[in-house]
């Protein structure tokens, strides 16, 4: 708790200063609601078409790791990202999405060729639609299982980042929370619903060898073959009570900063048979292990009078099996309860908007008697909506004795 106390002021400082700022900003915030992206259209009806968008994550994160004498300042780009996509007919649709993660000085290299500098494909898919409410596609997408955080957009988070163990496939069957698959998605009524089926990679990061008696290594594609441990399947399906959310991308809403009413139920899953891998005896057999993955989720957004405040509100329980007795980095066979609670802030839609947040998970693993355990105490500045807005987190993570403190200051520009 020494950095909480030692830095508490800080933090309450620098609220103060985004609250001034939120009344003294008005000229440097755009006048006009950006709808987002850059359409140029083909024909002069405008059914054929192709938008831009593009979008940087710059922070300064106050880390401390082990005590303040190891305390540190790092500057990192969190994300920066193109996203086109293209409708040749209402039939058809092509996506393409690029950009690299966290550059910052560990992974800079002199000549920008180091692997830490490129950037890679993170979405690539083409799709079918069938009827108005129903469409098919194949290629390296986004219609993930699980949960709605295990398909959140970056674009509109709530919290400063993504809950990290909701993305609980990344880099163990997928390449950075996208599979190469075939999908199909749409909407029933006021059910949505995801399907996929899709390869799963071979190289994870998962990089363990098994031990006789020893835990599952996900790493079933590459030890013990393909055609043992071949494709996942995973969906999520959500019923929505009130207003209907676009499923046009698979991309979800973090938060509408209080311009829907919104409450949803959602239930998902993920499965990879033989993902995970074993060793059985002394000889060095190796056995597969079933992946599976499940959880329940709500979503809950809504205006409050007349003022423009708003509570936005997230809750998931998801199950977690890797196997036996997996654990590697944040990931492991057990438990998870996750969620989060904002509030906007009353005052005029066309100005800049405060959103204070809080945010906890708890994490149980069968290999470990302790819990991992995340807080996340936030507020967003919302200059123009999602589109320009500075973010200042404080988060604490503690697994066992193990304790670190992190503080971030974001700045994101979304065009």
């Amino acid at each position: 708790m020494k950095f909480m106390f030692k830095h508490f002021s800080t933090y309450l400082a620098s609220i103060v200063i985004l609250t001034v700022s939120a009344n003294n900003v008005k000229a440097q915030t755009s006048p006009d609601i950006y709808k987002g992206g850059l359409k140029v259209n083909l024909n002069d009806d405008g059914s054929k078409y192709f938008r831009l968008i593009s979008w940087a994550q710059i922070q300064a994160i106050y880390a401390d790791g082990a005590g303040s004498a190891n305390s540190n300042v790092t500057l990192n780009l969190r994300r920066a990202r193109v996203l086109m996509y293209s409708q040749i007919s209402k039939k058809f649709l092509i996506l393409t999405h690029f950009g690299l993660n966290s550059l910052n000085r560990n992974t800079l290299s002199p000549t920008g060729t180091g692997p830490g500098s490129q950037l890679f494909f993170h979405d690539v898919w083409g799709q079918y639609s069938i009827g108005e409410n129903h469409a098919v596609g194949a290629g390296l997408h986004y219609f993930n299982g699980i949960s709605r955080l295990n398909n959140q957009s970056t674009l509109n988070m709530m919290t400063l980042d993504n809950n990290r163990q909701s993305w609980a496939t990344i880099g163990l069957s997928d390449q950075f929370a996208r599979h190469l698959g075939v999908f199909g998605k749409g909407s029933i009524g006021k059910l949505q619903y995801r399907l996929a089926i899709n390869d799963a990679l071979t190289n994870t990061l998962d990089t363990r060898d098994p031990v006789y008696g020893g835990s599952a290594v996900y790493a079933g594609k590459k030890l013990i073959g393909s055609r043992t441990a071949g494709f996942t399947y995973a969906g999520y399906f959500e019923y929505q009570f009130l207003d209907k959310e676009s499923n046009f991308l698979p991309y979800k809403v973090g938060t509408y900063v209080g311009k829907k009413k919104v409450l949803n139920l959602g239930a998902g899953f993920f499965l990879h048979p033989n993902g995970s891998v074993i060793m059985t005896d002394t000889l060095g057999t190796l056995a597969g292990e079933n992946v599976g993955i499940f959880a329940g989720d709500v979503f809950f957004e809504y205006p409050i009078g007349s003022n423009n405040s708003a509570i936005s509100a997230y809750a998931t329980f998801q199950y977690n099996n890797y196997g036996r007795d997996y654990l590697y980095s944040a990931y492991g066979t057990g438990n998870m309860i996750y969620g989060h609670l904002g509030y906007v802030v009353p005052g005029k839609a066309e100005k800049p908007r405060l959103q204070p947040y809080v945010s906890y998970a708890l994490n149980s693993y069968d290999a470990s008697p302790d819990n991992r355990t995340v807080l996340g105490v936030g507020t967003n500045l919302y200059l123009t909506g999602h589109h320009s807005k500075l973010t200042l987190e404080y988060q604490r993570q503690q697994f066992g004795t193990t304790v670190g403190n992190a503080m971030t200051l974001q700045a994101m520009i979304y065009l």
